[in-house]
């Protein structure tokens, strides 16, 4: 098995390097594992592209390429430059340093990687590792997705649904903000919503009077609805969610169409 793997924390971030070590044991002593990662870090850069401006891309070692790009850039100096246009068999986007279950699917470069692997007919998967009061001690904050991380990429590789049509499945997976020890189990889990909670700004200012605005997120400890992603995560479970880039209402289509007639 060919895997090519990606991640928004950048080229040397640690959960790159559990990633590598998930992806090396499912590929088996025959396989191959290509790393194509941002040169710098590119989280809350989404399903991003650099369109209107070139990447340059350096090999860092056998099979290891840094991009100065996003996620979804990766991915395609993945297939098209390093892999010479040959697709992998899968790609595999992180294992990102804190969650993207609930509304950071939305900005999460993690998730476009992934989105991009899907949207050219490429099983992917995001996977991400949720932090909080319970991961600050431990030795590694990543132990749960190292742990687990193997189990829940031949799970969804043997018996998950992988779909055909043109906005193919593709899964992001949560592991839970504690000690390997305590995660209870996968359990697949819709996209849920944080009440109460979202990202904002914080303004400072500079020596020279300048003003400056820092992006500011909300609690990431808020459990979203019963059964959603983050809520199951909280209560020690790997959440799995089945994902596609189309980002049609399909249940409003019928009435707004009666509606405008």
């Amino acid at each position: 098995m060919r895997i090519l793997i990606t991640n928004d924390d950048g080229i040397n971030a640690p959960g790159l390097e559990v990633l590598l070590a998930i992806a090396t044991e499912i590929a088996g002593p025959g396989g191959e594992v290509w790393t194509v990662a941002p040169a710098f870090e590119q989280s809350g850069v989404g399903h991003c592209i650099s369109y209107s401006r070139p990447m340059m891309i350096a090999k860092m070692a056998e099979r290891r390429f840094a991009a100065e790009g996003s996620p979804a850039d990766c991915v395609l100096a993945g297939m098209f430059d390093v892999l010479q246009g040959a697709k992998p068999d899968l790609v595999l986007s992180g294992v990102n340093r804190g969650n993207n279950s609930a509304e950071n699917v939305l900005y999460s470069g993690t998730i476009g990687g992934a989105m991009e692997a899907a949207l050219h007919g490429v099983p992917a998967i995001a996977m991400s590792q949720f932090m909080g009061p319970k991961t600050d001690d431990l030795a590694s904050p990543f132990e749960a997705s190292a742990a687990h991380g193997v189990a829940v990429v031949r799970a969804l590789l043997d018996r998950g649904i992988w779909t055909k049509d043109d906005y193919r499945v593709f899964y992001n997976v949560n592991f839970p903000p504690m000690p390997s020890k305590d995660v209870k189990g996968m359990k697949v889990a819709a996209q849920g919503f944080r009440r109460d909670t979202a990202f904002g700004v914080e303004p400072q200012h500079s020596p020279s009077g300048r003003k400056f605005l820092w992006i500011k997120g909300g609690p990431q400890q808020t459990p979203t609805l019963p059964g959603t992603d983050a809520a199951v995560n909280l209560e020690g479970w790997i959440s799995i969610t089945p994902m596609r880039a189309d980002l049609t209402a399909h249940d409003l289509l019928s009435d707004l169409g009666a509606r405008l007639a």
